[in-house]
Formats: structure tokens, sequence, C-alpha cells
């Protein structure tokens, strides 16, 4: 693009959209003043060498005296016309409202000329930057198109990319001659909010330049200056991002530097934006460019400023956030409305971050040190360029290039520039705090090295001494375990023995039953035989004879009963033989509950037995599953006879054993309806040594044998399913060999 964007309202605003809100403000004040539809009058502008800026430009889109009127009319063009029907309106005063239902926004400007004798130039020129269709006229005639607005019956079709870079058409004027420009416009509105004109989305008015000679040597060396100060900003701003990322990424404790590397990112994108839109003319780049800076800047400021609290070691005042959420909501809800409004809540929003930026410094001044001050120069050099800028360019019209770029510079480097030296000062503190710290350990550490090397010895000694105890605690240990461990033994032996002797006494009360039973009828027999009743005493005799095969039957039953305790609770050999697990459990539920009976008479519980009758013998070793299945059936009845002492009369105990198979798998089953096994020691019972049984009536060795015999011995496993207050369920699982 020719034009050089740099000095017209437009892009100085868009350029520099974070430090002159005041100007945009003035633009609107001035845009409201402007008077909407007032009688016409067209008189000449008169064109004097005063009027050029230092770049050989008139920007004549922004002088008073051009007339507006809707429409299209070739006509209009023309020298002289009837222009009491138009209306006064600048072509960058052109706006939405003047577009029609269907979004298209097509009307004339007329702008009378006269060229002051004092110009001496012979040729002239103009141009517009401009993505809509136009035609421009000079007295009547057709000097250029850019894209079609329909002339001559063709299609219409945006200027875009060609209107964004056109040249000046020069043509010539006379020194004291009045002349006519005219521009056909066309335009529809973009359907990206906030609703405007595409030209406007775009960031380029309908603004049109005069020129002069020598104007394009002129527009090239300012141009090279600006991609300069272009190239300046953003590869500084990148570089700084760069570092502090990588800063961070090696010092995540730092957290400060991720609030700076945040802070400069959205600067380096906000700078990067710009550059795109400068020099570029795909529409939707400027307008990435406008709406990008709306949304980085008042970030950017935002995160400048927590970057100052974190600092400064200050607190986020809640007013502080209450602004923040606000300012977002707001300048979010104003984004959709047009662009003069969103500027003024902008410039108010900016201002009043920076007014809290100055609060800070000032109520922080007395206890500011060391690097702090780094940022507080930053944000005052900041300042004070945005002041300059401001003053000079705003308040004062100036639009000398270098001013311009300078002040620019200044405020979009200053605070960044800052940050890196509050980095580097900070760096050098820690550093400096590193090595005091590191000079105070090797202090520190000679003077506790002859200490350690005397408490060495004394250490040595005190481990020798330990030592040796540690041994004869163990030893003693290793002999009370081997005690206990017996000690169990002893105890599961005196709990079977009485079992035993209570299983055989009722076939021995039958066999004395019986016994007493005979001896009377024998005396019985005796007296009938005296009485001559030969009968009677054959009769008495069977009856002798009966009770004798009752005496032998249960005679019997006691020997086997017997001769099968006694072979379980044997050593036995050690060795796996085929044995039938129902038996097993069967016999040795109820000497476990003989057993317990033996000592509480009162205690009474119902034995369930649920049996696979299909269940082969299994290869395990008797004696050792004997020990297992009394554990379990004696802790069962344990908890059911403790249970019934609280639970009142309601409570029925009861302890049951099954058996089963699956694939190939035995399974036995103990389960009780006791107290149950809390869930904190769940994980401890099959420890050795551990009960929760009084002192004197358990060693705690019961369930770490079972696991043992079953698991190690046998290859199997056992598992509990408890719940508190209502019962255990000990599982085991063997392999059916």
């Amino acid at each position: 693009m020719l034009i050089p964007k740099k000095v017209s309202l437009r892009n100085l605003l868009l350029r520099c959209q974070s430090i002159n809100c005041m100007k945009k403000f003035l633009k609107i004040a001035l845009f409201l003043l402007l008077p909407v539809a007032s009688i016409a009058q067209d008189t000449a502008l008169t064109i004097s060498p005063s009027k050029f800026n230092e770049r050989r430009i008139y920007y004549i889109g922004t002088a008073s005296g051009w007339l507006f009127k809707q429409g299209n009319d070739t006509s209009w063009s023309k020298k002289d016309i009837d222009v009491s029907g138009w209306q006064k309106l600048a072509p960058v005063s052109m706006s939405v409202k003047y577009a029609d239902k269907n979004g298209r926004a097509e009307g004339w400007f007329r702008l009378k000329i006269k060229i002051d004798n004092t110009l001496t130039d012979k040729s002239f020129g103009v141009k517009s930057g401009i993505w809509a269709a136009e035609d421009i006229y000079v007295d009547g005639h057709l000097i250029t198109s850019y894209g079609n607005t329909g002339l001559n019956g063709k299609p219409y079709h945006e200027a875009g990319l060609f209107g964004h870079l056109a040249v000046t058409i020069p043509f010539d004027l006379k020194p004291g001659s009045e002349h006519v420009i005219a521009l056909h416009f066309v335009d529809y509105v973009s359907p990206i909010p906030p609703r405007r004109l595409k030209s406007a989305d775009a960031g380029l008015f309908p603004v049109i330049v005069f020129t002069r000679t020598g104007y394009n040597a002129v527009y090239l060396q300012y141009t090279t200056k600006e991609r300069v100060f272009e190239t300046i900003w953003v590869s500084v701003s990148t570089v700084l991002t760069l570092l502090f990322w990588l800063l961070f990424i090696q010092n995540p404790s730092e957290k400060n530097l991720r609030l700076i590397a945040l802070d400069t990112t959205v600067i380096t994108l906000g700078l990067f934006f710009v550059a795109i839109g400068e020099n570029t003319g795909l529409s939707y780049a400027n307008w990435l460019t406008l709406n990008f800076l709306n949304i980085c800047t008042p970030i950017g400021t935002f995160l400048g400023l927590l970057v100052l609290i974190r600092v400064f070691n200050r607190r986020i005042a809640v007013w502080v956030k209450i602004f923040f959420w606000a300012n977002i909501a707001i300048l979010l809800f104003l984004f959709f409305l047009p662009q003069d409004i969103y500027n003024l809540v902008f410039a108010v929003s900016l201002f009043v971050t920076f007014g809290i930026d100055i609060y800070y410094i000032i109520s922080s001044w007395k206890n500011l040190h060391g690097p702090q001050w780094a940022i507080v120069a930053g944000l005052i050099a900041s300042f004070t360029f945005a002041g300059a800028y401001t003053y000079l360019v705003v308040l004062n019209g100036s639009i000398n290039l270098d001013i311009i770029q300078i002040t620019i510079t200044g405020y979009s480097l200053s605070f960044p520039l800052s940050l890196l030296v509050y980095v580097s000062m900070r760096f050098k503190e820690i550093i400096t705090e590193v090595r005091a710290n590191a000079a105070q350990v090797v202090q520190l550490s000679e003077e506790k090295k002859q200490e350690a090397l005397n408490r060495q010895q004394l250490l040595q000694k005190e481990v020798n001494r330990q030592t040796a105890e540690i041994r004869t605690a163990l030893d003693n240990l290793k002999a009370t375990q081997t005690q206990l461990i017996q000690s169990e033994k002893m105890a599961s032996l005196g709990e079977l023995t009485a079992g035993i002797a209570h299983e055989i006494q009722n076939p021995l009360n039958f066999v004395n039953n019986f016994s007493e039973v005979s001896a009377e009828l024998i005396d019985e027999v005796n007296e009938e035989l005296d009485k001559g009743d030969i009968e009677e005493a054959r009769a008495i005799a069977a009856d002798v004879k009966q009770n004798l095969e009752k005496i032998r039957h249960h005679g019997k039953r006691a020997d086997a009963i017997v001769k099968g305790m006694l072979q379980h609770s044997q050593a036995g050999s050690g060795k796996k033989e085929p044995t039938d697990i129902n038996t097993l459990a069967d016999e040795y539920m109820r000497l476990a509950y003989h057993g317990l009976r033996s000592k509480d008479k009162l205690f009474n519980a119902e034995l369930v037995t649920h049996f696979d009758t299909n269940l082969p013998k299994v290869n395990v070793i008797p004696q050792d599953m004997g020990r297992v299945m009394l554990n379990l059936f004696n802790n069962a009845f344990y908890a059911v006879n403790q249970k019934q002492k609280t639970a009142g009369a309601n409570y029925n105990p009861e302890v049951m054993v099954s058996t089963s198979e699956e694939k190939n798998n035995l399974i036995i089953k103990v389960k009780d309806n006791g107290n149950g096994i809390p869930d904190a020691i769940k994980d401890k019972i099959m420890q050795p040594f551990f009960t929760t049984k009084p002192t004197g009536e358990g060693t705690g060795l019961g369930l770490s044998l079972s696991y043992d015999i079953v698991v190690k011995g046998h290859g199997g496993s056992i598992n509990v399913d408890t719940i508190e207050g209502e019962g255990s369920e000990f599982t085991i699982y063997m392999p059916i060999i």
C-alpha cells in the first residue's frame, strides 16, 4: 500500500490504541458535533503549501467542505450542478447508518477545491486506500476506479488487496483555478460483529488523499523508516518473551517469572498483529489487528498491574478484582456496539488501570528496594512517553514520523525492558543470597566436622552395645516363639481332648444304663426260673440279649470315636493321604462344639452342615487340616458365644460349614453369625501373635498357623469376608490333586 497510513487518523488510532484513547474520545466528540444534515454550500477549499505534511500529502478525506448524497447518478460528478439537496459529510464519517436494508451503502461525495497561487507545483495526484469499491472523478472526468461500483453495467466487486495497494493517479491543475473532486462510494455491512462497513472492519475508512510532486520518493523513505521501527518492536518483544519463558521453565519456583512471561507474550502478540495489519492488504488481517488489539491491550495492561502488585509484595485488593472482571464484562458487551462508543469506554478503562498503577507505586514508595525500582522506572518511562505522545501528537497535531515512532517505541518497550532489568537484578540478588548461604554452610560444616567425628566414635560404641542387646533379645524372642507355638499346640490338644471326652460320654452312658438294666433282668430271670415259669424267663432273657447287643453297639461306637480322634490328633507321618473332607469337617465341628460346652454348660448353638456328597477324597495331611478346621470352628463358636451374652433372647447362635467343588478346586466355608471383625483389624488377623481375645484365652497363633498350613503346605488360599456386628465367613480354596 502506498498510502502513508502512519499519519492517517485511523491508523494512528489503530497503532497506538493503548496510549491515544484520548484522541479517540476527541474524534468521537468531533463526529458528534458534525451536523448530520444542513443547508449545503458549495464553497471552494483553498489548497495552499501549508496544507501538505512533510510527506507531501494532504488528507482531504478529513477536510471540511465535503458534501454527500445517497444514491447514484454519474452526472453528480460534473463541476456545476445543484447541490442544495446534499448534506455536509466527510468521507471518514461514512458509517453503517447510511446502508439500506440489504446492507449496501452507496453515495457520492463532492469537494470543490481551489489551488492557491503560491502553490507552484504543476503535477498533483489523487489516491484512496480502501477495501470497498469507488470511482474518483476530477471536474466530471473519471480519473480512476478501485474495484467496480457497477460502472458500465459490470457486476459489483470490492477493491480488496488492489484497492489497499492503490497507486497515485497524476493529473494537472492550474494555480488560481477551482476544481471539483467527486467520489462514488459503494460498500457493504460486514457480517462479523461489531456491525460496521467492511472498510471499517479492514481498518481502512474511505480516506482520499491529495499528493504533490515528489510524493513517491518521500513515501518510500518514510515507509522504510516505519518498517525499521516495526521490526525493532516485534524483535525486541519476541526475544524478551522467549527469554522470560525460558527463565520460568528453568526456575518454576519464581512465580513472578510466569506472570512476566504472560505479560510480554500478550504485548508481543499485539505488536505482531499490528505489523501484520500494517504490511498486508488482507481485509481480515486488518480486522484481526483492530480486534486483537482490543483484546490484548486491556489484558496486557492489567497483567502489567498484576506484575507490579506481585513484585511489590502487595495483596490484590478486592476492589481491583471487581474492577477487572467488571471491565472485561463491559468491554465484551461493548464489543458488539459501534466502535466510537467502545473506544470511549476503552479509554476510560485504560486511564483507570494507569491510576491503579500510580496508587500502588505511591502507597509502596517507602518500602521499595533493589529490583523493584526497575519496575517503577519502567512504568514512569511508559507514562512519560504516553504523555509526550498525547501532548505532541494528539493535542498539538504533530505528524512528524520521528516523534510518533520514538514515542510509540518508548511506550511499547519501556515496561518490557524494565522487566528485563528487574529479572537480571533479581537473579543477582538470588546469586548473592546463595553465595552468602553457601559461605555459612561451609563455615558450619567445618565447625561440625570434628563434632561429627567425635559423635561417630560414641555412636560406634553405642551401636556395638545395642547390637549385643538385640542379639540377646532375638534369641529370647525365638525361644519365646517356640514356647508359644508349643502352647498353641497344647491348647489345641486340650480342646481336642475335652471334645473327645464329651463325644464318647453319650455311648458310655448307654453302656452303663443298659448294663444296669441287664443285671436287674438277670435277677428277674432267676426269680421266674424258681417259680418254674420257663416262658417268662425266656422272654426276659431275650430282653437281656437285646440289651447286650445295644451295649456292644455303643461300645464299638465309643471305640471308633476314640480311635478316629486319636488318629487325627497324632503327629502323623506328615504325608498327604486321600481324606474324606466331609467326615473330617463334621468330626472337628462336633469336637470344637463339645469342647466349648465342657467349659460353659450354658452355651448352646445350632450346627448347620452343607456337604457336597459327590465330593471326592482329597490328598491332604489329615492332622494339619484337622488343626485348621479346629481353629476355624473354635473361633466361630467363640464369636457366637460372645454375642449371645449381649444380644438378648431373640438371638440364635449358628455356625455353618459347607464343602463344594468348583473348577477342580476344593472349597470349604465356615460361617458364623457372631460379632464379625472390625475393618481396622481385618488385615491383621493372619499375623502371628495377633489376637482380640483377653489375656490367657488365646495365643494369637491359631489363624497364623492355619494360613501357613493352607497356603504353604497345600498350595491353597484362605480368605475372610466379614461385616462388623453381623458375622464372618472364612473360605478355604485348595486344588484337588
